[in-house]
């Protein structure tokens, strides 16, 4: 059960002036000693930022030595002191705090890099360099190594697809079966280009999965999202004792939105899924929803900031797995919240400072992540700025309506949710409860 409203109003609803505050960072102070390359910035930049920025990967240089870094240093203070790098774009005053992903910097991490900056980027004693950081050859799977392995345990390939120098937005919607011949149960998912040079006209890619099953969740249409990809994206972990289900006979249907990126391009999109050991069944099901801010219309003026609401009702008491915000070029902020039976608001999650290069998905702590009753409303609020402040707005003169070209807008969060009966909710709600007391004694 889904509604959705869209509005031109202004900031009214709730407390825009403070939420939509962009965080700076201001330049460090004080008498100490300069941070250095090899002691201070390497150890943050091999944390933070080289899973991006390394050679043959998606950032737009290597920040692996001093050599490479060094010519960047006026751009990367401003970006890190903007808090834009690393991506992650959620008000830090708002919301869940605690995430099992979280690649921010910390205020002291920002000080240092901005205070290195300041003091003329000193190298330092090539002594005090952390050895180095070993990453898998080219693109390389981004979960693998953490189950022991090199690949996927099954890798799904679309048909490739050739797209013009130039050329409309195209979509490729074709399916290609699984070939599961059982049951089975998925721990982690992954869906990246094929090639680097597919990621430059690769807008985003949705695995939907089609199978037959009596599970009225899954999907009343049999066609239900397994995991969607778009820029900045690594992929979605299970959390113990949950996965999602694959059956015999189950096949992806692609939808896979191609832009055109001046040269001529063939692309296709690697689907990698992860299985539970054979005999080995999570007691939980994670279901990827898509919840509307808006949904088939909008209508966003030149030269406006607009606001978009829509929601989703909870059939059963759930866990919130993660948070992911979904708009265009002018998405500006995305709010997620929770409206209890009760009627007691909560407000979940926050991005304050959406950035269509990076889809983040916001994956919860274990101790954090929303348990909410069966009934209550996940209420999604967006807001797009169509005027000249924000800087990818290709045009703030044009009309904006809803529609699937990257020019067009949309509005909606992925949600990842976990099911579960009110028995095992109060189970959980209890356990939290006795971890808090025994932490805080």
């Amino acid at each position: 059960m889904m509604g959705f409203k869209v509005s031109g109003l202004g900031w009214s609803g709730i407390a825009l002036g403070a939420l939509l505050a962009a965080p700076g960072v201001a330049a460090a102070q004080g008498s100490a000693a300069a941070p250095t390359f090899t002691k201070d910035i390497a150890p943050i930049f091999q944390e933070k930022c080289e899973a991006c920025h390394r050679p043959d990967s998606i950032g737009p240089m290597s920040l692996q030595t001093y050599e490479e870094a060094r010519p960047w240093v006026r751009s990367i203070k401003a970006r890190v002191a903007e808090r834009q790098m690393p991506p992650w774009h959620l008000d830090k005053g708002v919301g869940i705090q605690k995430f099992k992903n979280d690649r921010s910097l910390s205020d002291d991490q920002i000080a240092t890099i901005v205070k290195w900056a300041d003091a003329g980027a000193p190298r330092g004693d090539a002594k005090d360099l952390p050895p180095k950081k070993v990453w898998p050859d080219g693109q390389g799977w981004n979960f693998a190594a953490m189950f022991g392995q090199k690949e996927p345990d099954m890798v799904i390939t679309s048909h490739e697809f050739t797209m013009p120098a130039r050329s409309q937005d195209a979509w490729d919607k074709r399916q290609t079966p699984t070939g599961i011949t059982e049951p089975r149960w998925v721990r982690a998912i992954e869906i990246r280009p094929t090639t680097l040079k597919g990621r430059r006209i690769t807008h985003h890619a949705i695995a939907y999965l089609r199978q037959e099953e009596n599970d009225p969740a899954a999907n009343f249409n049999m066609l239900a999202p397994f995991m969607e990809w778009a820029v900045g994206k690594e992929g979605e972990m299970m959390r113990p004792n949950t996965g999602k289900l694959l059956l015999p006979g189950s096949v992806i249907n692609w939808d896979i939105h191609y832009s055109a990126a001046g040269e001529e391009i063939t692309n296709a999109v690697e689907l990698g899924v992860y299985f539970y050991p054979k005999g080995q069944e999570p007691k939980y099901r994670n279901y990827l929803a898509l919840v509307p801010a808006a949904i088939g219309e909008m209508d966003i003026q030149p030269n406006t900031i607009s606001m978009a609401q829509g929601n989703t009702v909870l059939r059963q008491a759930a866990r919130i797995e993660s948070f992911q915000a979904h708009m265009h070029l002018r998405g500006k902020a995305m709010l997620m919240e929770a409206i209890l039976p009760t009627g007691q608001q909560q407000v979940l999650s926050y991005v304050n400072d959406f950035n269509f290069n990076w889809h983040n998905t916001y994956v919860y702590a274990d101790d954090a992540a929303p348990l909410l009753p069966k009934g209550t409303i996940l209420k999604i609020t967006s807001w797009h700025d169509n005027t000249s402040a924000k800087k990818s707005n290709p045009d703030p003169n044009q009309w904006v309506g809803w529609g699937d070209r990257t020019v067009d807008e949309m509005a909606h969060a992925w949600v990842n949710i976990v099911y579960m009966s009110d028995e095992d909710m109060a189970a959980e709600v209890q356990a939290r409860k006795t971890a808090t007391r025994t932490q805080q004694q």
